[in-house]
């Protein structure tokens, strides 16, 4: 404790010595008007995940300006909260809060704190509203800034990029991050824009199956986030066809009409959270022995024996939280070579993350984001 009181009155020592900020308008995610200082000097990060971005940005001094943070990293990625936790040992004592949609954030504590801007994301702006939130913040001189990397990533996420660089005064590391996004998802774009009458596989993508319930199928994607990953990666994504919002569910039956060429599922570690734990747990440092029997054990479910993608082995995991940081373009290149092997055989998508993680983030690399069933089931 005595480690941490330290740390906070350097940081306060940094913020009075520090220059003035100065005052900026900036336009969130929802094209709200926020005047604030910059760059901030007390950030509550109401997503956690969020960090995966700051990182990026700030590397070493990620949580310099960071006063408190959603408790959402040690719950559903709790193998980046290790990492970050060995390079950033204070943070096991940042203040953690709830989801602003649960209801279980304590606005209270955040005053307290005296923090410039809470960063949220879209998908609490409605509870945020409805629930006086954003009013209440305002009155204790908190600013609420909005940002998207799920609801409809391709859209909003190089927006979101530039609003954290503003708010953490890093804009320069800002646009080499999203040039180096862009960039490597090019590499496989370009290429396949250049196929005349690409074949596309049929691709369905299952979203967290034997994470809770009676893990049924079929939760997936439609034409945004994992489902445009599909598209730009050179597949088709089955559920587009009849779902069109960012998430939700197929009818098996329609799985088995459509009979998909390649199947996906999306996994993390959720074993903080999960009550059947049946996920596939691949992420940083994954036990691939374990992924690959959960994955198995999966395909056993009702309907996907019928699936041809099952019976000739065409069956994969994803790391889950890909679906919520701007980091699209591994699963892109890694999706590419799944689907057209033959044209991304001189691809190598962990190498190319290896590089990221060197170049731009404080933290050490460890693969496992991946893992393939070997052959059929049938």
């Amino acid at each position: 404790m005595r480690f941490v009181a330290l740390r906070r009155i350097a940081v306060l020592l940094l913020w009075l010595l520090a220059g003035p900020a100065l005052a900026a308008e900036i336009a969130d995610i929802t094209g709200r008007k926020v005047e604030i200082d910059l760059p901030a000097k007390r950030v509550i990060v109401g997503e956690a995940r969020q960090i995966h971005v700051i990182a990026a940005l700030m590397g070493n001094k990620t949580f310099e300006t960071v006063v408190g943070w959603r408790d959402d990293l040690i719950k559903k990625d709790p193998d980046s909260y290790t990492a970050y936790l060995e390079r950033f040992p204070e943070i096991e004592e940042l203040p953690r809060f709830g989801y602003v949609p649960q209801g279980d954030f304590s606005l209270e504590a955040a005053i307290a704190l005296s923090p410039d801007v809470i960063t949220l994301n879209l998908e609490a702006q409605k509870a945020a509203e409805e629930s006086g939130f954003e009013e209440k913040a305002a009155a204790a001189g908190i600013k609420v800034v909005y940002l998207d990397f799920r609801l409809d990533p391709v859209k909003n996420s190089e927006v979101s990029v530039e609003i954290l660089g503003r708010l953490f005064g890093a804009e320069e590391r800002a646009k080499e991050f999203i040039a180096y996004r862009r960039a490597e998802i090019a590499r496989v774009t370009d290429r396949l824009a250049a196929i005349k009458d690409l074949k596309r596989p049929k691709v369905f993508i299952e979203r967290a199956p034997g994470i809770s319930g009676e893990n049924n199928c079929c939760r997936t994607f439609g034409p945004v986030n994992f489902g445009a990953m599909v598209e730009q990666a050179g597949g088709h994504n089955i559920a587009a066809d009849v779902i069109k919002t960012t998430f939700g569910d197929l009818n098996p039956e329609q799985l088995v009409v459509s009979d998909p060429d390649q199947v996906i599922v999306t996994g993390s570690n959720w074993a903080a959270e999960s009550d059947i734990n049946q996920f596939v747990p691949v992420g940083r440092g994954a036990d691939m022995t374990l992924a690959r029997e959960r994955l198995t054990k999966l395909m056993t479910r009702m309907p996907f024996p019928e699936v041809r993608a099952v019976k000739t082995g065409q069956v994969h995991a994803v790391w889950h939280q890909f679906y919520g940081a701007p980091y699209e373009f591994y699963p892109i290149q890694q999706f590419a070579k799944w689907f057209h092997p033959d044209l991304f055989a001189d691809m190598d998508p962990e190498q190319t993350f290896r590089e990221f993680y060197e170049k731009f983030l404080p933290v050490t690399y460890k693969p496992g984001y991946f893992v393939s069933l070997d052959k059929g089931l049938n």
